[in-house]
């Protein structure tokens, strides 16, 4: 079986992100950048797939810019055969909308006939938590969201799923697309071997239009704005005194 594994191209998690003086979106020059944790996870959890013989070949494909090759180079290094990129833009701030990755992963997906496509469950930059679902409506096929474990059994994924409830575990059929949550694995470190043969696994370049996909966005920014500065706490001396202060708030 062939996994595909979609990975974008996200402000480290480590860093601080900066809005424009602006106002007209967040500051990228001279930030770092890396893979979207969730999507490691993905990666990690295919290159597992394959290390227990239910998976043949892993391809990572990118959307986005093509500094997003160092992302794929990453998902190489780690155990990925091959990598795709598809180029959809050339401004390093233009964020391409989840509707528009996941028709471009459709057409991915049609030429390329992987039997899974395990995903983040969402990037870290915007939070939209709805490629892989859309991705799922497009190609009619079964999903499986906020994956804490996975086994595939035949023609058939077994995944349990992280709920406001708490645990759930369906049984989907294969072709699917699963999408992946924190505590189904962790990633393991590229080996500096392991860099340098990525250097050598072939990346193949597309372009949004040669899969026949309009990436023109149908969202408008209007407004980026920091998070509101936190108010100072007031210390008072018993619960009577804090009890009224919450009812003078209405906070109780």
């Amino acid at each position: 079986m062939k996994v595909l594994v979609p990975v974008k191209r996200v402000i480290d998690y480590n860093m601080k992100a900066k809005v424009k003086s602006d106002g007209s979106g967040v500051d990228l020059a001279n930030v770092k950048m890396s893979m979207n944790p969730f999507d490691e996870i993905a990666v990690e959890e295919a290159i597992r797939l394959r290390e227990v013989g239910k998976a043949e070949e892993i391809v990572a494909v990118s959307v986005g810019v093509k500094q997003a090759q160092e992302t794929l180079r990453t998902a190489l290094a780690m155990g990925a055969d091959r990598a795709i990129l598809v180029i959809a833009s050339d401004d390093v701030h233009t964020d391409i909308e989840p509707l528009a990755v996941a028709k471009i992963l459709k057409a991915i997906v049609d030429e390329q006939q992987p039997g899974l496509v395990l995903c983040g469950k969402q990037a870290i930059d915007n939070d939209m938590n709805a490629t892989g679902q859309m991705l799922s409506a497009l190609l009619g096929w079964s999903q499986a969201t906020f994956a804490s474990e996975l086994s595939v059994d035949g023609d058939s994924a077994v995944v349990t799923r992280e709920v406001d409830g708490g645990l759930q575990t369906i049984k989907v059929k294969i072709p699917a697309v699963v999408t992946v949550d924190l505590r189904l694995n962790e990633p393991r470190y590229a080996s500096l071997p392991n860099i340098m043969k990525a250097k050598k696994k072939p990346l193949d370049e597309k372009t949004a239009a040669d899969l026949g996909v309009d990436v023109a966005p149908r969202l408008e920014i209007v407004k980026t704005s920091e998070p509101a500065a936190r108010q100072a706490g007031e210390m008072v001396p018993d619960v009577d005194t804090l009890v009224a202060k919450l009812k003078e708030k209405g906070l109780v």
